[in-house]
């Protein structure tokens, strides 16, 4: 493949007044904070509701308004994530029946147990229209460890579901067929095992995996996913039923003289680009919106940016037409210098939204979801209209007075402001619908509001000159 790097003129961010914006070839795209302060958002997904769902490695499950922030936590099961979430095992992948309307079922993938006896959960919740209650284990007692437990979940369009999980810190697990380990698993919806899997006994679609923590479904019914290197060449791959990806004899491409012999012997499938040094590669997103025609049949790529965080980004990848091949790459977003985690998509306006991790490795804060939308994109589809509270900050940057305007739900409730460093500067009680806050004695930076009601939380960043 031909990779480009994108140029440094290409993509220019602007400061204005009210947010950032970046520019491409034709687009601008305005970036917005939806949401700031969450606990490491690990999957964030487009629901079936209109809503972005995200789970937090720590143990929680949001549901997020996409207009105006607003989240409600709708799954807190904190007690049960194995290490608290604070390493690389917590709650992890998520996905959504594909007839929600008629089966209101959220699969949620998880580590639980005590260290070093970690173990690995697919479980299905039902939706009840305010929480997700009566979980039911599809997959219990998996193989789980400190690092490397993937978790990524795919419906595919025959209904049946795909589950990456990871070697656990074991590369022998993955060519291994009665463990697991480094694998990508396909079941039906309710856990069964499909009669058409390579082996009609065994859950075991693909194997020879390292660690793949990225899916997607492109064109044509390709099956895209992103995969963890150990030192050198992180993968992407297309994924075939039965294929062997050759971990551990084989990391990325077959060019070595030592992988050579294997992947003929073998039939080893290699992937079709890889990154040397590894750059963490993890969540990815199939885009061919008409909001942003510089993306369009592109792999929306989250990079984590490896141990030391240097290589952190969202990648593009421009695909061929017929979707097995990448022809080029560009970068974005690497200024913020945070972990990016994974990506969702706004089907009716093109909108991007980016997870972030933080700074460091395996995950610190501030933890941000971020919109990046094409506001001169004349949306076709009817978006639907989601009623609930808002809060507005200006001006925005500030040096000496805020003004806050706020919902009447809000009357009563506590805030708090709180820096980009986790310090809480200020607590306070909402008394009117139109507040002013002296900021004049802030030290410059980020800083965010944060107020919760009966309806759910709602946060703002704003900056201080």
């Amino acid at each position: 493949m031909k990779r480009f790097l994108l140029p440094l003129i290409a993509l220019i961010c602007l400061q204005s007044n009210a947010q950032d914006t970046w520019e491409l070839e034709t687009t601008t795209l305005t970036e917005y904070d939806l949401v700031t302060g969450v606990q490491i958002p690990w999957e964030i997904m487009w629901g079936p509701d209109d809503f972005i769902w995200a789970t937090e490695r720590r143990g929680r499950v949001l549901r997020i308004n996409p207009e105006t922030g607003n989240f409600t936590t709708v799954l807190n099961i904190q007690s049960t994530i194995a290490g608290g979430g604070s390493g690389e095992p917590g709650m992890l992948g998520m996905v959504a029946h594909p007839d929600f309307e008629n089966n209101p079922y959220i699969y949620i993938a998880y580590n639980y147990g005590s260290w070093p006896n970690y173990k690995q959960r697919l479980a299905r919740w039902e939706w009840n229209g305010t929480a997700l209650v009566s979980e039911e284990y599809i997959m219990d007692n998996m193989p789980a460890g400190g690092i490397h437990n993937g978790a990524r979940l795919l419906v595919l369009e025959d209904n049946t579901l795909l589950m990456t999980t990871g070697d656990v810190g074991n590369g022998n697990t993955a060519q291994n067929m009665n463990s697991l380990s480094g694998k990508t698993l396909r079941m039906n919806l309710d856990g069964s095992i499909p009669s058409d899997n390579p082996d009609p006994n065994s859950y075991v679609y693909s194997f020879g995996h390292r660690n793949s923590q990225g899916l997607c479904l492109g064109p044509n019914g390709l099956i895209y996913a992103s995969e963890h290197g150990q030192n050198a060449e992180d993968e992407l791959n297309i994924l075939e039923m039965n294929g062997n990806y050759g971990w551990p004899q084989v990391e990325g491409m077959c060019n070595l003289s030592s992988e050579q012999d294997y992947c003929m012997n073998n039939d080893v499938v290699s992937p079709i680009d890889s990154w040397s040094p590894c750059i963490a590669v993890n969540g990815i997103e199939y885009y061919n919106h008409e909001a942003i025609p510089e993306w369009q049949n592109s792999i929306l790529m989250a990079v984590l940016g490896g141990l030391g965080a240097q290589y952190e980004r969202l990648s593009v990848l421009h695909m061929s037409d017929d979707g097995t091949e990448v022809e080029s790459e560009d970068q974005f977003f690497s200024e913020f210098n945070q972990r990016v985690r994974d990506i969702c998509v706004n089907p009716y306006t093109g909108a991007v939204y980016v997870a972030l991790n933080g700074s460091s490795y395996p995950g610190s804060g501030p933890n941000i979801i971020k919109e990046f939308v094409n506001e001169d994109f004349d949306v076709v589809d009817n978006v639907p209209t989601i009623q609930d509270q808002n809060v507005k900050l200006f001006p925005n940057p500030a040096s000496d007075v805020m003004n806050i305007e706020l919902a009447d739900t809000f009357l009563g409730t506590a805030f708090e402001i709180i820096s980009f460093n986790g310090q809480t500067v200020k607590k306070g009680m909402v008394d009117s619908q139109k507040m002013t806050l002296d900021v004049s004695e802030y030290a410059g930076g980020k800083y965010y509001f944060v107020s919760s009601t009966h309806l759910g939380t709602v946060t703002k960043t704003f900056i201080v000159k």
